[in-house]
């Protein structure tokens, strides 16, 4: 089991349980609350005291640091369980609501995760925005989950700048892992299946006025697949829906 090369940065933290006792089949993103850099994150988790730890600190500065091998549980999540099946990821954060991160750690952020899944066999980064129906999913061996440390414990983490974008983050990675509309079975293609609500900001005002009006109703979950390839049939429905709701305003 190999570690990312992205890492400039390697201080290993004894708080760590070595091996692992599941396949990686998880990732789960936290945030540092703290503009630190790599570095200086992977010092904070040193001494034994703390009792905590990640596998990977992304720093402000966008710089990345390998603080428990990939091959080793780390402890990060409030959770045996999830951190024996997870990659754990502590991004530089503001300390205060809603935890935002920097552009350039957000940048590191995205192709970290992609590096991870890309070197796990992984195609698709799943997330659900739901605990109960992530944490009984059964990925397929080439899929990887989004879990958060919220679902854990009573903490914010990763704070709402980083939840609110967990769909945009699984959507883009899943791009650059090559999973584009030629690649996707029927299912996938009609599936809104861990897309979240995360329309682009441009688009808010538009995808707020479909869903009120039932022009796109979504899969019941909460997810609306608002930058997932949509078929010719399906076009068909949304321009029906779309005269329907024409005629009563």
């Amino acid at each position: 089991m190999s570690n990312s090369p992205l890492a400039t940065y390697k201080l290993i933290s004894p708080n760590k349980n070595s091996p692992r006792n599941h396949a990686i089949d998880r990732v789960s993103v936290h945030c540092f609350v703290g503009q630190v850099t790599a570095k200086r994150g992977c010092e904070v988790f040193q001494p034994a005291s703390k009792e905590a730890s990640c596998n990977y600190v992304i720093g402000y500065d966008g710089s990345i640091g390998l603080c428990v091998e990939e091959k080793d549980r780390s402890w990060c999540t409030s959770s045996s369980a999830n951190d024996n099946r997870a990659i754990t990821i502590e991004v530089a954060s503001d300390d205060k609501d809603p935890y935002s991160v920097t552009e350039k750690a957000y940048a590191s952020l995205l192709d970290l995760l992609t590096d991870i899944c890309e070197r796990n066999g992984k195609k698709k980064l799943l997330w659900f925005g739901d605990k109960d129906k992530a944490l009984s999913y059964s990925p397929r061996s080439d899929e990887m989950v989004m879990t958060v440390h919220r679902w854990f414990a009573n903490k914010a983490c990763p704070g709402e700048w980083l939840y609110s974008r967990h769909g945009q983050i699984a959507a883009e990675v899943t791009k650059r892992l090559g999973k584009d509309e030629l690649d996707m079975t029927k299912e996938e293609l009609l599936s809104c299946a861990g897309t979240g609500d995360n329309p682009s900001d441009w688009a808010k005002e538009g995808t707020e006025f479909c869903k009120e009006h039932g022009i796109f109703a979504g899969d019941g979950n909460g997810n609306y697949g608002w930058r997932q390839p949509i078929t010719r049939e399906a076009v068909a429905c949304v321009i029906q829906r779309a005269i329907e709701v024409a005629k009563e305003m």
